[in-house]
């Protein structure tokens, strides 16, 4: 998932330290270490509390989150490759199947935020194959890094201080894992978007998004608080495509969702 600039905004206004002195970037790994020191004192300015300092002390450079950020070719695949490749088949099976077998749970997120099973399901699929694989990278490791690489640093530096947040707050620790570019859970928020949309699904007082029922719950009200419509069309061009779009900023990605969903619902 990747994180909407709306919601970027709002997360640097409530994040970004009051110094305005931000630690340089870099683009190799070769200054990381001394970069953690100087990130501290910013992350100190924002509010950080001494749980987060340490995940940031004793976090690593991570040379495979750069390398996947640097190898995103499916993004530029046609619509029916993309989907090809993504298991577009399976993944629509599969969403049925797991509509069919709880459909209580599903109508109950509708009721609640107004997003349909179908749309929940096809990004569930489409991101960890339904909690198949949620990654094998450290959060906090991943998102660090890539607030210290230049490529995308003012992108990813709010989405840093949200994890950091995430360990004093004990949602996240240092060793969480996810995917490569620090998304975490069964359909991969950044850590800015946990602190901001992240929901308690199952009322037991923790928010753990490898669970399944407060990643589904998140996911639906995230949709909602981006504008989703209830009972608006989610096809190209109907109301609720735009906050598809919210969801993940590539157009194939945004085409793939919409046609499983409907595939799922129907």
């Amino acid at each position: 998932m990747v994180s909407p600039r709306r919601a970027l905004a709002a997360l640097c206004l409530v994040l970004l330290p009051a110094t305005g002195v931000a630690a340089p970037c870099s683009d190799s790994g070769g200054q990381y270490e001394q970069w953690k020191s100087q990130f501290a004192a910013e992350a100190r300015a924002a509010g950080i509390g001494q749980s987060g300092i340490q995940a940031l002390m004793s976090s690593g450079y991570s040379q495979a989150t750069i390398n996947a950020d640097r190898n995103q070719k499916s993004f530029n695949y046609t619509l029916d490759k993309f989907m090809q490749v993504r298991g577009a088949e399976t993944i629509v099976a599969q969403g049925r199947s797991r509509k069919a077998a709880n459909p209580g749970f599903y109508r109950a997120l509708e009721a609640r935020y107004g997003v349909p099973a179908g749309v929940l399901l096809a990004i569930h699929g489409m991101e960890t194959g339904f909690g198949g694989f949620m990654g094998d990278s450290r959060v906090v490791s991943s998102i660090l890094t890539l607030a210290y690489d230049c490529r995308r640093s003012a992108f990813f530096t709010p989405h840093a201080l949200a994890a950091l947040q995430l360990v004093d707050r004990g949602v996240l620790s240092a060793s969480s894992t996810g995917a490569k570019h620090g998304e975490w859970g069964h359909t991969q928020f950044l850590p800015g978007n946990v602190l901001r949309y992240g929901v308690d699904g199952d009322g037991n007082g923790r928010l753990d998004l490898t669970n399944q029922t407060d990643a589904l719950a998140s996911t639906a009200n995230f949709l909602r608080q981006m504008g989703w419509q209830p009972g608006a069309g989610y096809q190209q061009g109907q109301p609720n495509f735009r906050v598809i779009e919210a969801w993940n900023a590539a157009t194939v990605y945004q085409k793939a969702i919409a046609l499983m969903a409907a595939r799922i619902d129907g």
